[in-house]
């Protein structure tokens, strides 16, 4: 163990996270930041031509949301230079920003909008424009129950915010679980009353409008389907009322997933779908005419659908900005609709997130690559320029990073992290995504580093089941969740122990949520690893499927299968029922305000490990939901993961507090 290392846990927490959202608008670009050092709030912040980022909501105000637990879009910049946004605290939509003047001037419909201000005065502070419930009749409601809005859009031409809402009717007692009801709301920006669009399938994102405003197009889909398995890109009319008639399904089905669309006028959309396997941008046309893949080729321009808003691709005059490739690297192209090539960029980044905007020949996103964390880009396609408008991150030395290089063992994807300073087999820990329907990209992540410059290698595994390699590819899970991914994370490590890479009896395994559920899985299926840490883990399928929210209630008809027909197989794999088979110890964390995965999973498992005379720990982190977003409970988890990894390993962790494992 390398005690010299320069990158500290408070390096990580302030640097690791990453913008969401990202918008061009005029000649400013406006993004959402993540604060740790603030409670893990999100701001929204504005840079204009001068280059200096302002926040453009006050202090205090956190611009996230809970739409599908994992939240949507959560801010537009209006035209006037004001924004509406939803808070976390209450999830309302809230106008901020001074009163525009009456001689602001600017496009069509400015002095309507500026009107509209005057009648709604925000002041000193955001006005709410939601009101908790906003449903169109009275509906019971109790505790953080209630209405929640996200994947906000701005319809031209329109004084009115859309957005999904998704409000939760009262719980009819302890252990019982209700449906939310969602629907495609206008939420008029003088504080009106919330006017109800669409009303279709059970989830639905991404609606817009058409550019002659007479239809709406989202895309929705129901259960047991997650938004990867199968959508529907939906068309309806919108009558005098702005509200939408009788819809038609456009593209989609149950075996083809869209997960963006954008009009291209009145006549047709484009879509990104995969019809044949891999995630293409097509054509619709609304005549009936047959869809056209614009640029087929077998790469993903798209991924999984866990945020509603994702934008992979936009549009810039007639041109089309996407992002394309693996999770090893994605590139950032233009693509020409009529000629169907993709032209790429040239731009340091080696990996954009689904979050452009484009304006005229300026395109905005967030970019990463090996040695560079996750920043705010706009790229000139005229010139070429590129330019970081994100403030700035201190960075540890390049030499304190490690190298990553993508691998695959007998068909599994992976991207190496090697140990700073090792000179032969080094100890290694095993890398594991959530999702588990994702992927991870090979970037700088001073998590990862922060373990490599102490002399512990990473191996991050995109095991089957992960995006980004095509849906033949993700579809190696269905039905075989605990067994694929825990098969190919086995791979990995015994591929690194027989390539001399890894010490044999110091490999060990950790991930978050779905992630923590392979990694505890492979700790009571598997002889290989040393020990496990879990982050917010399933521990237990049967229970977490009756006990989890709505958006993945279903999820593991796909990954295990449909419940009762195939309870023996939730038995078979359950971590929680072969904790005597333990490998090694465990180390398990969890936010107590988690409600995607109840902490009460990670305790059944303790319990279990108790039980079967298996060492253990478990920590708790009062205020935190499904992942960690404050400073403090990143820089304690980290430091607790370390000890572990000096217990199980025998190494000296000096810089750390020492953590007790119960059962030693």
């Amino acid at each position: 163990m390398l005690n010299d290392s320069p990158i500290r846990p408070v390096d990580v927490a302030r640097v690791d996270d990453r913008p969401l959202w990202v918008e061009i608008l005029g000649e400013e670009v406006w993004w959402d930041e993540p604060r740790p050092h603030e409670g893990g709030r999100r701001c929204v912040v504005r840079c204009g031509p001068d280059g200096v980022p302002r926040d453009a909501i006050p202090a205090g105000w956190n611009s996230r949301n809970r739409l599908i637990e994992y939240g949507g879009r959560s801010w537009r910049p209006l035209p006037d230079g004001r924004i509406v946004f939803t808070n976390w605290s209450d999830q309302r939509v809230y106008l901020y920003g001074e009163r525009p003047g009456p001689a602001s001037g600017g496009g069509p419909g400015r002095a309507e909008r500026a009107e509209q201000a005057e009648r709604v005065a925000p002041g000193p502070g955001p006005t709410a424009l939601t009101t908790d419930p906003d449903g169109p009749e009275p509906i019971a409601l109790t505790g953080d129950d209630g209405a929640r809005y996200g994947d906000l859009y701005l319809p031209p031409g329109r004084d009115e915010v859309w957005a999904v809402r998704e409000i939760h009717p009262a719980q009819a007692g302890p252990g019982s679980r209700v449906t939310p009801r969602r629907d495609l709301v206008a939420v008029p920006l003088d504080g009106g009353p919330v006017r109800v669009i669409v009303t279709a399938q059970h989830f639905l994102t991404n609606p817009r409008i058409s550019p002659g405003g007479t239809h709406v197009a989202w895309i929705g889909w129901d259960h047991p389907a997650m938004p990867w398995d199968g959508t529907e890109l939906c068309v309806a009319p919108l009558d005098a009322n702005g509200s939408a008639g009788p819809y038609r399904v456009v593209a989609g089905g149950p075996d083809e997933s869209v997960i963006q669309a954008e009009w291209r006028d009145d006549g047709a959309l484009y879509a990104l779908t995969d019809p044949d396997g891999w995630w293409n941008l097509h054509l619709i046309p609304l005549d009936g005419s047959p869809a056209r893949d614009l640029a087929p080729r077998r790469e993903d321009c798209g991924d999984a659908l866990w945020r509603l808003g994702s934008t992979w691709f936009a549009l810039a005059g007639e041109r089309i900005v996407i992002v394309h490739g693996t999770p090893a690297h994605r590139r950032l192209g233009v693509l020409d609709p009529a000629g169907g090539e993709i032209v790429d960029v040239d731009t340091p980044a080696t990996y954009w997130n689904p979050t452009l905007s484009a304006s005229g020949d300026l395109v905005a996103g967030v970019a990463a690559s090996p040695y560079t964390p996750f920043e705010v880009v706009s790229v000139d396609l005229r010139t070429g320029a590129h330019a970081v408008l994100s403030a700035k991150k201190d960075l540890p030395p390049r030499d304190a990073l490690p190298a990553p290089e993508a691998v695959t063992f007998d068909g599994v994807h992976a991207h190496l992290h090697p140990p700073r300073g090792a000179t032969g087999p080094a100890p290694y820990v095993i890398f594991v995504h959530g999702g588990p329907t994702s992927a991870s990209p090979m970037v700088l992540d001073l998590e990862i580093a922060y373990f490599t410059s102490r002399g512990i290698g990473v191996a991050d595994v995109n095991y089957g089941g992960s995006t980004g390699y095509g849906r033949a590819y993700r579809e190696r899970l269905r039905h075989r969740w605990g067994v694929v991914d825990v098969r190919d994370c086995e791979t990995v490590a015994r591929g690194l122990i027989a390539a001399g890479r890894a010490h044999p009896s110091m490999v060990a395994i950790r991930g978050g949520s779905a992630g923590g559920w392979t990694s505890l899985a492979a700790l009571v299926h598997s002889e290989v690893f040393r020990g496990a840490v879990a982050h917010y883990a399933i521990t237990d399928p049967e229970s977490w499927a009756a006990e989890t929210h709505d958006f993945e209630s279903r999820y593991l008809d796909g990954l295990i299968g449909p419940l009762p027909e195939t309870r023996q197989r939730y038995l078979d794999r359950s971590p929680t029922l072969h904790a005597d088979r333990a490998s090694g110890p465990a180390l398990l964390m969890h936010g107590l305000e988690d409600v995607i995965v109840d902490p009460v999973q990670a305790e059944r498992f303790a319990a279990a490990l108790e039980r079967g005379g298996t060492p253990w720990a478990y920590l708790t982190f009062p205020g935190e939901q499904h992942g960690w977003r404050r400073e403090e409970t990143i820089v304690a988890a980290l430091e607790a993961e370390l000890a572990f990894y000096g217990l199980i390993f025998g190494l000296p962790t000096p810089e750390v507090p020492p953590l007790t494992l119960r059962g030693l």
